[in-house]
């Protein structure tokens, strides 16, 4: 495997680990005390400020929830810019530690994970750097107690936040309720988001939901586990959100769903990650084109030439994948081979006896009957990394059931070279186009309610494709969307970084002073996104 583009950057760790930590940050109100005394909130009225959204509300970062990444969520930073212009207290639903993770009754909650670290070549787990962590936040033994202002539940989708028993703990084994949110719904947990929202009688809420909406049939790949929400129902989740929290006047400020191609979740892995000079590839190569050059032949028969592998043992290798856009032409490889008198004669080569011939024509056709390889337009996701030039054990099992000898079957089995990537680590342009459809109609939802309603609007999604197009300058820093180096995403490459939240925060505050005539920027008042980090340390408590 060739170094991926987020792997071995030690030349420039001082740049990273250097920043502030989170204890560092300054949010007490006398540090602006010159801004305070011109600051003024226009027609905004921010004596109850409620947020509501997901991961990306309630501070999410580097793949885990923890205090110190609430303490930096945009939320709780905008309340105390808010705090200077009349705006009261703000509460959060507090994570235990700084571990990250969950527990239901002493359990760890499978995919609920503490948070990952650098680990001085890419992301890596916490445990992997610091040994053996436990995380103590347990949604049965020490949920907090509300209400809570910040209303942002990591995994919702629009829908979820007017669903009954979302909170609900006995909920979770029908894949109904979400762990985050059964910590802050207490004595009432069939209550929905948007009523705990409405109980504190917000006069100004910030809105930034949708992005799950798109990103979960991303993060899937597009292999359909996920699906993107239907557009009816978010049409009528976000109208429906819109329209109780303005009824009793309150104002607030929405922000849209950012394009996938703009986080480096999607844009980090290469397709053509396979380096010859690395774990002796090069030696690889004639067996495989041996291999691929029987099953170039039928391609080529079939007219199928964009499905041609050839491994090279001096340039960068495009991994497999499986495309399933492509017309399955598995009975006719198979067909092919067993015609070929041939056939029997290459099987040897395998070393395995000629009698193996129709098994192994089977298992070429069930195989590559839907593969190619990757191109520049794939995208494959963050966690193909670890992935790629591994032996697949489900695929070693079912080979060696099959009566093919332990190396032949582990052959067959590396993920991305002999065994084609599953769709749930490639988005294809075909499915790159699905999510990007649905983005553009989400958003134009988005822009329409905010509209009708008189709200401020973030263009999270145009400024995100900054980040990924040269970057954002704020003072004396420049964003980027590049994992690690960038500085604006976190190490999970979706959710943003301390500094990136204090950017999005800034965002916030220049669409209330454009809607409502406040003066956050005018006064001096935005943050200097410098004084936030851009990583946490492993040994942050």
């Amino acid at each position: 495997m060739k170094n991926l583009k987020y792997i071995y950057f030690s030349l420039g760790i001082l740049a990273f680990t250097a920043c502030n930590d989170p204890e560092d940050v300054n949010l007490e109100p006398e540090v602006m005390a010159e801004a305070l005394a011109e600051l003024n909130a226009g027609s905004a009225d921010f004596s109850t400020y409620v947020s509501l959204g997901n991961s990306l509300t309630a501070g999410f970062t580097d793949n885990a929830l923890f205090q110190a990444g609430q303490a930096n969520s945009f939320p709780n930073l905008l309340s105390t810019k808010f705090a200077l212009a009349g705006g009261g207290s703000f509460s959060q639903p507090l994570m235990n530690d700084n571990i990250g993770g969950l527990l239901a009754g002493g359990s760890q909650i499978e995919g609920f994970n503490p948070r990952l670290v650098f680990g001085g070549a890419g992301p890596v787990d916490l445990s992997d750097v610091v040994g053996e962590v436990a995380p103590t936040t347990d949604i049965v033994l020490n949920n907090p107690s509300g209400p809570f202002n910040n209303m942002g539940v990591p995994g919702a989708k629009s829908f979820h936040l007017l669903a009954p028993g979302y909170g609900n703990v006995a909920n979770l084994s029908a894949q109904l309720a979400n762990p985050y949110f059964v910590r802050m719904t207490g004595a009432t947990p069939d209550a929905r988001v948007l009523e705990l929202a409405m109980a504190q009688s917000p006069t100004f809420f910030t809105l930034w939901i949708g992005n799950n909406d798109v990103l979960g049939y991303a993060l899937s790949g597009g292999d359909g586990t996920n699906p993107i929400t239907d557009q009816p129902t978010f049409d009528f989740a976000i109208n429906t959100l819109v329209t109780t929290l303005t009824s009793s006047g309150a104002k607030g400020v929405m922000a849209n769903i950012p394009y996938v191609t703009s986080i480096p979740h999607f844009t980090t892995v290469p397709h053509d990650p396979i380096d010859p000079e690395e774990n002796d590839f090069a030696a690889q190569v004639p067996t495989l084109n041996t291999v691929y050059g029987a099953l170039n032949q039928v391609y080529t028969a079939l007219g199928e030439t964009e499905r041609v592998v050839v491994f090279s043992d001096t340039l960068d290798n495009a991994v497999v994948i499986k495309d399933e856009a492509l017309v399955d032409i598995s009975a006719q490889i198979t067909g092919a081979f067993n015609a070929n008198p041939a056939f029997p004669v290459f099987v040897t080569q395998l070393g395995l006896p000629q009698e193996a011939a129709p098994l192994v024509a089977s298992l070429l056709g069930t195989t590559y009957g839907q593969t190619r390889p990757a191109t520049e337009n794939d995208l494959l996701v963050l966690p193909s990394s670890k992935v790629i030039g591994t032996v697949n054990e489900e695929s070693f099992a079912a080979l060696s059931a099959a009566n093919l000898p332990a190396a032949v079957a582990g052959q067959f089995s590396v993920e991305g070279i002999t065994l084609p990537l599953a769709d749930k680590w490639v988005l294809t342009p075909e499915e790159q186009d699905e999510i990007k459809i649905a983005t553009d109609q989400f958003n134009a939802t988005i822009t329409s309610a905010a509209s009708a309603a008189g709200l401020a609007l973030v263009d999270a999604n145009q400024l995100l494709q900054d980040l990924a197009q040269g970057g954002v300058t704020d003072g004396d820093f420049t964003l980027t969307a590049n994992l690690v180096t960038g500085g604006g995403f976190s190490l999970d490459g979706v959710h943003l970084t301390a500094r990136g939240y204090a950017l999005i925060a800034n965002e916030f505050m220049k669409a209330i002073d454009a809607t409502y005539q406040s003066n956050f920027e005018a006064s001096g008042s935005l943050f200097n996104i410098g004084n936030f980090p851009t990583n946490y340390s492993p040994a942050l408590q």
